[in-house]
């Protein structure tokens, strides 16, 4: 068994791919409209869904207001360098709403971001 992906209800589905794709170079690796349904899914991650957890972006096609509810936390992104991915992230006109440095009560570092919908990323560095 492996964990195959993560869903999320976005607002604006050109919008959170532009934010998956440009601002966090995942790849677009399958979208499917669901025309009876009306709604499209859209999965995006950095490698298959074979070998790697995708998240789901699922845009209903009416106008629908999402409450994120307090339960969700965020989605972790390890990063190689994070001190260049924030800094390359502000380049492409994105937020750091929490500025690279070492976690409370902790010592791995690790930094924020929100995407268009709302939802927290919280970037990782990741030891060598």
């Amino acid at each position: 068994m492996h964990l195959l992906h993560t869903m999320l209800r976005v607002k604006d589905l050109e919008e959170s791919l532009s934010f998956y794709c440009d601002i966090l170079e995942m790849k677009l690796i399958k979208r499917k409209d669901y025309p009876e349904g009306e709604f499209t899914l859209a999965f995006v991650g950095y490698s298959q869904e074979s070998n790697s957890t995708l998240i789901e972006l699922t845009h209903n096609w009416k106008p629908t207001n999402y409450n994120l509810g307090n339960a969700y936390g965020h989605i972790a992104i390890g990063v190689n360098n994070i001190y260049s991915t924030c800094n390359a992230i502000k380049q492409k006109g994105w937020n750091v709403t929490r500025e690279p440095g070492p976690m409370k009560y902790g010592n791995t570092v690790i930094a924020f971001i929100v995407d268009p919908n709302g939802y927290a990323i919280e970037l990782i560095q990741i030891e060598n």
